[in-house]
């Protein structure tokens, strides 16, 4: 078992920027993908990044390309997200997941954090 804590979130205006961090506890011993997923308002939840267990490989979604960066520090079992040039639309509850594999689908994450949540305002 893994359990995945989220922090960072709050509010920023459009522009500015933000950084989560995801803090990972329990079985960590096993290199684990890291991504992070978002779900705005009304809308199903969706793909933003994937950073592989070794952190040699990373993926992101179109829409936060060149905005968003994904890393992670294995010493302290934390991922993070910095998000710049946030933008109204980036707007949502953010969760982090963790998984054997490397993958963009929400289906094959097993471990999930309780979110937090990015507001930005125009």
């Amino acid at each position: 078992q893994v359990q995945l804590v989220e922090s960072g979130g709050g509010l920023a205006q459009a522009g500015g920027s933000l950084r989560l961090s995801c803090a990972a506890s329990g079985r960590t011993d096993r290199s684990y993908a890291m991504a992070w997923f978002r779900q705005a308002p009304g809308k199903e939840r969706e793909f933003v990044t994937v950073i592989s267990g070794g952190g040699g490989r990373t993926s992101y979604a179109d829409s936060v390309k060149g905005r968003f960066t994904i890393s992670r520090d294995n010493a302290k079992n934390t991922v993070y997200l910095q998000m710049n040039s946030l933008k109204p639309e980036d707007t949502a509850v953010y969760y982090c997941a963790a998984d054997t594999f490397y993958n963009y689908r929400m289906r094959e994450y097993a471990y999930w954090g309780q979110g937090t949540r990015v507001t930005v305002s125009s």
